[in-house]
């Protein structure tokens, strides 16, 4: 199910998702990491034509690093990146990226998973969104991980971590309003498990966003605002009547 949707609405062209370069790979999750796609991509080609490989980057300095950086944001990144760059130079990758400056449990499980088509399942915001909204809870990692695999039964591990991404990023957003059968509801953010429309657990069929001028969508907003108002005005009036 998630198979088609991925071949007709993922995001094939993100410049990094052409390449199967680790080092390339490497480079745009480090950026990806607290700061948005659009940013990310405008200054991408530019930063990796100038910095290729590990070795050429190590021979740059930091300061040319982050320099290059610029208005990404959070500079540290660019210096451990560097410092990587310096590791890999001298003594190759290893085995497991998470040893190397500034690389976790995610970025390193998520560059395998492009680069070798690794089957370890990288967790990040927005996987874990999708999964905590299908199962209608809060998952530990291992849950999590689990619920992915059943997600997106068949899908090869690079294409698996990108759809999971991509629907989490565009479809099954932290602000959208869905709908998803059986019922029609507003599926609850799992960071604020009280909310008033919670989801049930369930599947991905049809869940879509509500477009922003759903009359649908809007009715139930509107519905929302009235029943509050009748609550407000029934306790002024229960008030009123104690005195």
């Amino acid at each position: 199910m998630l198979a088609p949707w991925y071949r007709e609405h993922g995001r094939h062209e993100l410049p990094w998702r052409a390449s199967r370069d680790r080092w390339t790979v490497l480079v745009s999750e480090v950026m990806l990491h607290q700061t948005q796609v659009p940013r990310v991509a405008a200054v991408f080609d530019a930063f990796i034509a100038e910095f290729p490989t590990p070795a050429a980057t190590a021979a740059a300095g930091p300061a040319a690093v982050i320099t290059a950086w610029g208005s990404l944001g959070y500079p540290r990144r660019a210096r451990r990146l560097w410092e990587s760059s310096v590791l890999i130079t001298r003594d190759g990758w290893p085995a497991d990226l998470s040893e190397l400056p500034g690389v976790g449990r995610y970025t390193a499980a998520a560059v395998a998973a492009q680069v070798d088509d690794d089957d370890r399942v990288g967790i990040e915001v927005n996987i874990r969104r999708v999964c905590e909204r299908v199962r209608g809870t809060r998952l530990s990692d291992v849950e999590a991980e689990s619920c992915v695999r059943e997600i997106a039964t068949g899908l090869p591990p690079r294409d698996r971590l990108l759809a999971m991404m991509d629907l989490g990023a565009t479809v099954c957003t932290a602000r959208a309003v869905v709908r998803s059968l059986p019922d029609r509801v507003a599926l609850r953010d799992a960071r604020h498990p009280r909310r008033r429309n919670e989801a049930p657990a369930g599947t991905l069929r049809r869940i879509v966003p509500s477009a922003p001028g759903d009359r649908d969508g809007a009715a139930t907003r509107r519905s929302g605002r009235r029943g509050r108002a009748r609550r407000k005005g029934a306790r002024v009036v229960a008030r009123r009547r104690a005195r």
